[in-house]
């Protein structure tokens, strides 16, 4: 893990920024040799409404027929 000045990191915050997006890596941000923040790439945005389900679900059987024989069904 990268560790940089706080003053350091005013100077060049974006750029700083932009090189934990593209690496990955962590950077520690110090101020007087003590550790005071970090910054981390940000995880991937979950809140996808299509496709969040992908490989949870398992389909088994026939899921467009009736769950009991017709049979067990009163009528009128």
């Amino acid at each position: 893990m990268k560790k940089i000045a706080a003053g350091e990191f005013k100077a060049r915050c974006l750029a700083i920024m932009d090189t934990v997006r593209d690496s990955g890596e962590p950077v520690l941000i110090t101020k007087h040799g003590k550790p005071v923040a970090k910054l981390v790439p940000a995880g991937k945005n979950t809140d996808e409404i299509f496709g969040y389900m992908v490989g949870k679900v398992r389909v088994v059987g026939d899921i467009v027929g009736p769950v009991t024989p017709l049979e067990d069904w009163e009528t009128q």
